[in-house]
């Protein structure tokens, strides 16, 4: 008999651990959590994590390594149109584990172990926030400082010409004004003519905004866009059926000038 390598075997042989890893994870693609042993859960995780790899290749070949630990045709059907689009940009840890309170009655250490199927947070964005907090700091701290310089201009005694300023600078004021006039209606026409799309963010050049349902602007509108994960889909391909679209382009090549990245590579 083979010896266990990975701790205590959990049944009674190895193949009823298989079975019952098996079981496992067919219940966690499921279901997208399940609560168990924390031993079983620790041991669940990396069979888990490794059948969600293949899925994501998607051909026929890893297909067929993921039916021989999953029977279940639906299951199977659902780890690759679902789970695996949801992670395509994950490169790893696709479960999580959360302990929770001892069972009644022998008191074993529980956990819950659930798919993490949110979408990964762009570098970007992250940096965004992390300044936003910084900026937000800097003036809370801004105000305190500035407010001594406050009254000391408002005791600054008035200077008895003002009464001539004032009639030299009420020229310069009236041509301020007619110059600023100018740009304002440039920049009311400008928004008016600016697309954006249903989620309010502009519409990259080369592209068209979708409709209402999602469809394309006119039949030469053939790729897809998603302005959240900056992916773009072409027909024919895996999630191009399952993708509700944002933006639209004519080619991949107006697509990838706009900062897209085909979906997969």
């Amino acid at each position: 008999m083979p010896t266990p390598k990975k701790g205590p075997r959990l049944g009674s042989g190895p193949a009823h651990e298989r079975l019952m890893m098996a079981n496992l994870a067919t219940a966690l693609f499921e279901h997208d959590r399940i609560t168990t042993t924390e031993a079983k859960a620790k041991r669940l995780r990396p069979l888990a994590e490794r059948l969600i790899t293949f899925a994501k290749k998607g051909d026929l070949h890893n297909r067929r390594k993921v039916m021989q630990t999953i029977h279940d045709k639906s299951v199977v059907h659902k780890l690759f149109t679902e789970i695996a689009p949801d992670v395509a940009e994950r490169e790893g840890g696709y479960t999580r584990i959360v302990k929770i309170g001892p069972r009644n009655g022998d008191k074993a250490p529980m956990a819950v172990i659930e798919l993490v199927r949110e979408p990964v947070a762009r570098k970007a964005t992250v940096t965004e926030a992390e300044r936003a907090t910084q900026n937000a700091a800097r003036a809370t701290e801004v105000p305190a400082e500035e407010a001594p310089q406050a009254e000391v201009v408002e005791e600054t005694p008035v200077v008895a010409e003002a009464p001539v300023e004032d009639a030299a600078v009420s020229e310069p004021v009236e041509e301020t004004t007619e110059t600023v006039e100018a740009p304002a209606e440039e920049t009311t026409e400008a928004s008016t003519e600016a697309a954006v799309t249903r989620s309010g963010k502009p519409v990259p050049t080369g592209g068209a905004a979708a409709l209402e349902d999602g469809s394309a602007p006119s039949e030469e509108f053939v790729v897809k866009g998603n302005m959240d994960s900056m992916k773009y889909h072409q027909p024919g391909g895996r999630w191009y059926a399952s993708t509700v679209a944002e933006v639209w382009f004519r080619t991949e090549e107006d697509a990838e000038a706009a900062g897209f990245k085909k979906a997969g590579s």
